[in-house]
């Protein structure tokens, strides 16, 4: 039987390196040790520089083709800690444990869909800039002091409005009211404080929710894709239920 041969696409932020370059040599180090295990598991791997900007790009696919990839594996390296990771991480539990393929992807799909993300932006401003809104409905809502509660489709890894509130006050409200209604039909299991540059916003909401469950709860920063569009202040949650 013939191995197949793909190319690993490592893809990283460009603005990380301008900012945290101390992160580097910890970032270069990654990709080499996932192409040491996927060659460990028969593949023939044709691994890329990092990619950050089109022309790295551009000279990634150039020797993908050049080197004849069959198929390509992109490696995110610029996400934040998140229960999006959760069914990824079942998945390779049962994988250690020797479980048969069937089992493993019935865990993952099991998982991801116990995982709920809700969070909410500051300002609307960096809406507007990504297109998500236009200009005339970000007008309106800053001045009617709108905020959008947005939602991540766990099944299709897409963003999308959820419902609106009058203030960042009254949306956080209404997103722990959703997190109390799923812990009263479902239980909860681990809860993950997101911000953008809050962290007041987030330990504050981190104390309220220690205080209230009985789960674990931790802070980390929303990762670029979604803080890209959202902006500095933006504070959320994500948190996966019992079942």
């Amino acid at each position: 039987m013939d191995r197949l041969k793909i190319g690993l696409l490592p893809m990283y932020v460009e603005m990380y390196d301008r900012f945290f370059p101390q992160m580097r040599a910890q970032i270069d180090m990654f990709p080499r040790t996932i192409a040491e295990e996927l060659g460990k598991r028969g593949l023939i791997v044709a691994a890329a520089p990092v990619c950050r900007v089109k022309r790295e790009f551009e000279e990634a696919a150039a020797f993908f083709e050049m080197n004849g990839a069959e198929a390509i594996v992109t490696l995110h390296l610029a996400y934040s800690p998140s229960l999006e990771s959760s069914e990824v991480l079942a998945a390779a539990r049962l994988a250690q444990a020797g479980e048969n393929f069937k089992t493993v992807l019935e865990a993952a799909q099991h998982t991801r869909a116990r995982v709920r993300f809700y969070f909410v932006p500051e300002t609307l401003e960096y809406l507007k800039k990504g297109g998500r809104i236009g200009t005339a409905s970000a007008l309106l809502g800053s001045l009617l002091n709108i905020r959008p509660i947005l939602t991540v489709d766990m099944k299709k890894g897409m963003t999308h409005l959820m419902e609106k509130a009058r203030g960042t006050s009254r949306a956080i409200k209404r997103m722990l009211e959703l997190i109390e209604e799923d812990q009263q039909q479902y239980g909860l299991r681990e809860i993950i404080v997101h911000h953008i540059n809050a962290p007041e916003k987030a330990h504050q909401l981190r104390d309220l929710l220690i205080n209230r469950y009985s789960v674990p709860v931790s802070i980390h920063s929303i990762g670029p894709v979604i803080g890209l569009h959202t902006g500095l202040g933006t504070v959320g949650f994500v948190y996966c239920t019992e079942i």
